[in-house]
């Protein structure tokens, strides 16, 4: 039996890979063909079905030529699409051509950011795009992550390292879910939180709270919450937690993408107060996943992350000039995924990342307009970033959730839920900037047709 083909080779990419790609190009064509809609059509029964019988035995003694094809047609097949325009849930976007492309790049080469003599350009291209990226959010460095939750996650490892094991997290109930989670799983104090009634957190009951709390403290504020996307006061908010001598954390997985828009970026003003940043493009960024950031404004806190193993970063190779990675993840193999993220911000510049920003948060307005001229539905609120919260009038809660559900059954909708004011609410997260008005009046009308009268 000859050996399988390798995807690069010291000429370069092997023919076989591009043979391979178009493969999966077709694979992907014509399984997004059958699907036919934003998610396949059955639940979750049919969708197993489907993906056990295109799988079959998952490891026969002779293996199957056709096992590629076969198996992305039917992961496309029964994919929640991002690109397509009524598939609108979550936090999780169409990446762009161009981004795709470049992980492509990183896939094939392979390189592995835990030494140097693994990623040369890799390491060199990460330290100058990091740093690019928190200069722009007014930080002094940035590591790469993947994604919010081990941004958040690392923020509260620093914070712990730095004010010792008793800090004590304060953070509004609208906050991302991996916040408490993280102080748990770093045998923090049970964390406080704020109530939020407005869906973000006042300055007046944060400082009541921290009144009450000893210290140390660490207070985190939100830009783009997961419900609704609103904004917490943040320069309020900072002068809050300076008063009270408390570290602050935002976390700005969402939000942050309006540094890219001159006309969005004041509403992040009181970023640069923050002595960690959660960032994460592949939200506001159109980047695959994975693609976060946790951003600093002292680096001299990354102090506690330097860990020396002999084989990937001795002494000798460090004082010889060679860069030590290893202080820049708690993760040990990583994947380069700073090159995707670098084409984008080459490749589209500033005014082709605000394009999308802006492209986005206007159609959110677009589609609250056509909400709150229809006397079927009621509007939550107009919305801050790109996420709108509707539901139809005087309905239930439990019919809004079953409507949902109904919707998702049927393969025709992917949309996500929230709970604000006491009520259900139907959550569509604008990403795609592709969406035009017409889909979403196709979306209302949809909803429209399957609400009980």
């Amino acid at each position: 039996m000859s050996l399988p083909p390798l995807a690069s080779s010291p000429e370069g990419p092997t023919g076989t890979l591009r043979t391979l790609l178009d493969t999966v190009l077709d694979a992907l064509h014509t399984g997004t063909h059958a699907r036919g809609g934003p998610l396949p059509a059955g639940g979750p029964a049919t969708v197993t079905a489907r993906v056990r019988d295109a799988l079959g035995d998952v490891l026969p003694d002779e293996g199957d030529p056709l096992a590629l094809p076969a198996l992305v047609h039917a992961l496309a097949e029964g994919a929640a699409d991002p690109a397509h325009p009524l598939c609108a849930a979550h936090l999780h976007g169409p990446p762009l051509a161009v981004a795709t492309a470049a992980d492509l790049a990183a896939s094939a080469l392979n390189p592995s950011l835990d030494s140097w003599d693994q990623a040369p350009a890799a390491s060199a291209l990460e330290a100058l795009v990091t740093q690019a990226l928190a200069r722009e959010a007014g930080m002094a460095d940035a590591l790469v992550t993947t994604g919010g939750t081990e941004s958040n996650q690392l923020a509260l490892l620093l914070a712990r390292e730095q004010h010792g094991p008793g800090i004590r997290l304060v953070h509004g109930t609208n906050a991302h879910h991996s916040l408490p989670r993280a102080a748990w799983l770093l045998g923090l104090p049970d964390p406080v939180a704020v109530p939020t009634p407005t869906g973000t957190l006042d300055p007046a009951a944060l400082d009541e709270a921290l009144t009450h709390i000893p210290g140390p403290l660490l207070v985190a504020a939100t830009a783009g919450t997961t419900d609704a996307g609103l904004i917490d006061p943040l320069p309020a908010i900072a002068a809050v937690a300076a008063a009270h001598h408390a570290r602050l954390h935002i976390d700005a997985a969402y939000g942050g993408g309006l540094l890219f828009s001159d006309r969005h970026r004041p509403r992040l003003t009181g970023l640069d107060a923050a002595h960690t940043l959660t960032l994460d493009l592949h939200k506001l960024g159109w980047q695959p996943a994975a693609a976060g950031l946790l951003a600093l404004r002292d680096p001299t806190d990354l102090a506690p992350l330097h860990h020396r193993a002999d084989y990937l970063n001795p002494d000798d190779d460090t004082h010889a000039g060679l860069p030590d990675l290893l202080g820049r993840s708690l993760r040990t193999t990583r994947r380069p995924d700073i090159l995707k993220i670098a084409v984008t911000l080459k490749t589209l510049g500033r005014t082709g990342l605000a394009t999308l920003v802006e492209q986005v948060c206007a159609l959110a307005h677009d589609f609250a307009d056509l909400i709150q001229h229809h006397p079927a539905f009621e509007l939550y609120d107009r919305p801050t970033l790109s996420t709108v919260l509707f539901r139809p009038a005087h309905a239930p809660d439990d019919t809004v959730a079953a409507l949902r559900r109904h919707l998702l059954t049927d393969g025709r909708a992917v949309l996500g839920r929230a709970h604000l004011d006491g009520r259900l609410w139907l959550k569509t997260t604008l990403l795609n900037p592709h969406t035009r008005p017409h889909d979403l009046a196709a979306l209302l009308k949809l909803v429209e047709g399957h609400t009980p009268a």
